[in-house]
């Protein structure tokens, strides 16, 4: 089994594939990396350091729905969060996708979805602008879509309740949100990042921060071989 990783300017995702016991095939620019993938050279990708823009655009054209979800640990707490993709999760039914495809990959993996809303307030808030109240009404209007099929719950604003209460997957309001949420649990606070899971493709591509340290490029490494590992075995049952 092949694991292809990008190369840019951080060059810690060489070194974390030194430190990895499986091997690593490196592509050191975008092109190189978008030919692996679109030609299937490898069995699993990791975005490593190389810039997203291009990748995912190049991707957006090849798959009609692609969304980025990052498995985050808070060490009480284990949970994936998207969007993190600053355009992703835009609209309504991009949400309304994203719920599905991240309800059917924590089944894939073996695990109960249990989802949570995020909008931008409190039920009491609403009033306090347009912007607030548009931010609600969606959850509400999403939260009431999207239950009869998934185990799905607003938590308003108060993530901290939907953490508390044990949800493994928090769907923040929108792509630019959920890349703050990220940046403020990984770089600022003491969350660990294992990678993003690119949901809506059948191929295994994990995404990954240009930012990250060579430990978090370990682990995303390690991430997608469990990843892989995983669908070998299914794929043999």
């Amino acid at each position: 089994m092949k694991i292809a990783a990008g190369v840019g300017e951080n060059r810690s995702i060489v070194e974390a594939s030194h430190k990895v016991d499986f091997d690593v095939v490196l592509g050191e620019s975008e092109e190189e990396f978008l030919k692996m993938f679109l030609n299937g050279e490898a069995d699993a990708f990791v975005r490593g350091s190389l810039k997203a823009s291009g990748i995912m655009s190049e991707l957006k054209e090849k798959y009609e729905n692609i969304f980025r979800a990052s498995f985050l640990d808070l060490g009480v707490h284990k949970f994936f969060l998207a969007p993190v993709g600053i355009d992703e999760g835009d609209s309504l039914s991009q949400k309304i996708m994203i719920i599905k495809l991240g309800a059917e990959f924590l089944q894939k993996i073996g695990m109960n979805p249990k989802i949570a809303v995020i909008s931008g307030g409190r039920a009491q808030d609403v009033g306090r602008s347009r912007k607030i109240d548009n931010s609600i009404a969606q959850g509400e209007l999403l939260t009431e879509i999207t239950r009869d099929k998934y185990p799905v719950k607003h938590y308003f604003i108060l993530i901290e309740d939907a953490i508390a209460d044990g949800a493994n997957f928090i769907l923040a309001p929108d792509g630019i949100s959920g890349n703050l949420i990220f940046r403020s649990l990984v770089f600022l606070g003491p969350g660990i990042s294992h990678g993003a899971v690119t949901l809506g493709i059948d191929e295994i591509l994990v995404d990954t921060s240009r930012s990250q340290s060579v430990e978090g490029y370990v682990r995303a490494l390690n991430f997608t071989k469990y990843l892989l590992d995983l669908k070998v075995k299914q794929n043999n049952e």
